[in-house]
């Protein structure tokens, strides 16, 4: 916390840093809390499209610059969409933190968005929509969300549609910058070997187009309980989720829900783990997990398994589940959970790109840096008390959501 910074720019851009002084390199992070949820079905897919374009040249650069700038200098340029946000961030040695912020906010108010870019472009997200869609691991959380959140944009896929993605063109595209995208929903993360200083004059030096305040929608969510859904695939092995929605990152019984989650499925000593996998020789991949947005969290357990041992494996969960409903959890057992997450959570400090999405991810969810021991006192907190009540609130069979993708007859057979 001593070495944090953070200041409100005049034109809205909010600039936060974190100097580690025994580190030479940076991570440097433009964030714009910009997602999926953001969308309607009509242009559902825009933000993840409009994240790929920006690589694809600008007024001063072209794509190849904007790699070679970076690249050719032993940096390392990258950028990611998630449903609440969009972030192009990059990596380097501190003498090449000027030429990273430039090649950056170049990136983001000098877009060309090419005719013939948008038509390329498409066919290879196109082809990492078919890359999910063939991969059920990734494909059955994304439907799982669908089904939980149908009724709310927070269920449409970051990726979109095949069909949205071929019609976008480049005025839809700017379109959608000019009413989503402003500095007052921006912010600048850099963690490592910076100086907060420093980041506001590139900051007033390179930001030379004005973005604008942006009128911020609210955002809202409504769940889909008990729904159910099977889907064929040509895949060898039945892939289940069994979950529903619970608490998000505003509501401080999240790190509740994380505790139960590692108790009852992350990590080869969990509950489920040693049940289903260890003494049943069931299921190689399984384990429960929790995805958190502003306002809620989807919480469950993921398995593949053989066919004809998948209602065994159901049965060794939900027996689980009642033990966890029934009789409270150890206190050695509680103790060894909320030492391995703060053990991944300290570890985590370790990478200068973990530090800044961690400052950026706290500042966009509380408007401020929630420190590590504030963490590391959250999770101690919870008590064997707590994780019973949240048991019998979230481990019901029947209050729980289930996909599945099965294998197709012909799958079966082979």
């Amino acid at each position: 916390m001593d070495n944090y910074k953070k200041t409100v720019l005049s034109n809205g851009i909010k600039i936060i840093s974190e100097k580690i002084p025994y580190v030479k390199s940076f991570s440097l992070g433009f964030w714009f809390n910009v997602g999926s949820r953001d969308e309607i079905r009509k242009n559902n897919g825009i933000t993840h499209f409009i994240e790929h374009m920006l690589f694809k040249g600008t007024k001063n650069r072209s794509a190849r610059k904007i790699a070679e700038d970076i690249e050719s200098y032993g940096g390392y340029l990258n950028a990611f969409t998630s449903k609440e946000h969009t972030c192009y961030y990059g990596r380097g040695l501190e003498q090449h933190l000027d030429r990273t912020f430039s090649v950056l906010s170049d990136m983001i108010q000098n877009p060309l968005f090419k005719e013939n870019e948008i038509k390329k472009e498409a066919n290879i997200i196109i082809d990492e929509l078919n890359d999910i869609n063939d991969n059920p691991e990734e494909l059955i959380f994304d439907k799982f969300e669908e089904i939980l959140f149908e009724k709310s944009s927070l269920g449409l896929p970051i990726m979109g549609t095949e069909h949205n993605i071929k019609k976008f063109r480049k005025e839809d595209l700017f379109d959608f910058i000019q009413s989503k995208y402003g500095f007052n929903n921006m912010t600048i993360a850099a963690s490592g070997a910076v100086e907060h200083e420093k980041l506001i004059k590139l900051a007033e030096r390179y930001f030379v187009k004005d973005l604008g305040i942006k009128k911020v929608k609210k955002r809202n969510i409504e769940v889909s309980f008990c729904s159910n859904q099977i889907l064929e695939k040509p895949v060898q092995q039945m892939h289940i989720i069994l979950g529903g929605a619970t608490y998000g990152y505003k509501d401080d019984k999240r790190t509740v829900v994380n505790v139960l989650s590692h108790i009852l499925g992350e990590g080869s000593s969990s509950r489920l783990f040693q049940t289903v996998r260890e003494r049943n020789g069931i299921a190689y991949q399984l384990n429960s997990f929790i995805n958190s947005f502003f306002d809620i969290s989807t919480f469950g357990v993921y398995l593949s398994t053989n066919v004809k041992q998948a209602e065994k494996a159901e049965n060794l969960i939900f027996n689980e589940f009642k033990k966890l409903r029934e009789k409270a959890v150890p206190e050695r057992e509680l103790k060894k959970a909320k030492e391995y997450i703060k053990g991944s959570l300290i570890l985590s400090l370790e990478s200068m790109s973990s530090r800044m999405f961690r400052m950026a991810s706290s500042e966009s969810y509380f408007d401020r840096l929630v420190s590590v021991d504030e963490m590391v006192s959250l999770i101690d907190r919870v008590t064997s008390n707590d994780i019973l009540e949240l048991s019998n609130a979230l481990l019901v069979e029947d209050k729980l959501s289930k996909i599945v993708i099965n294998p197709s007859e012909k799958n079966i057979a082979a």
